[in-house]
């Protein structure tokens, strides 16, 4: 087996990841392209392993292992959030999604005090100086 085919094959993986992520608007397909990319990393990583010579015995053995069990804990994170989101909002769309509730042109929230009052962020508007 030549040594490029695996290359180009986590290459077109990972490109095909990439357009996943990029693409996609459900919450789970684009988990599932991130799982896709992850997969091509562990292929390049056994296959550089296996085509070179390291001061490390299987060292990408190794990596691709330790990538698979952070792949892991993505996937069980990821889904966790993508049911929560489907629990509020009834969908997975990732156009939907809004990370705060105010509206993004509203301008800066007001600073509030202890007491619960307002506080003026902008110059005085009485001719008095505070003391």
């Amino acid at each position: 087996m030549r040594p490029v085919i695996p290359y180009v094959t986590a290459a077109l993986l990972f490109g095909l990841g990439v357009y996943g992520v990029l693409r996609r608007r459900n919450a789970v397909l684009v988990l599932m392209a991130v799982e896709l990319m992850l997969n091509a990393v562990n292929l390049l990583l056994i296959t550089a392993d296996s085509t070179t010579r390291a001061a490390l015995p299987h060292g990408g053995q190794v990596f691709a292992l330790f990538v698979i069990v952070i792949a892991a804990a993505e996937v069980g994170v990821g889904l966790a959030i993508v049911l929560q989101l489907y629990r509020l909002r009834g969908s997975v769309a990732l156009d939907e999604v809004r990370l705060h509730e105010h509206p993004p042109d509203a301008g800066p929230e007001p600073a509030v005090d202890v007491d619960g009052s307002t506080a003026s962020t902008g110059p005085a508007t009485s001719g008095a100086a505070p003391r």
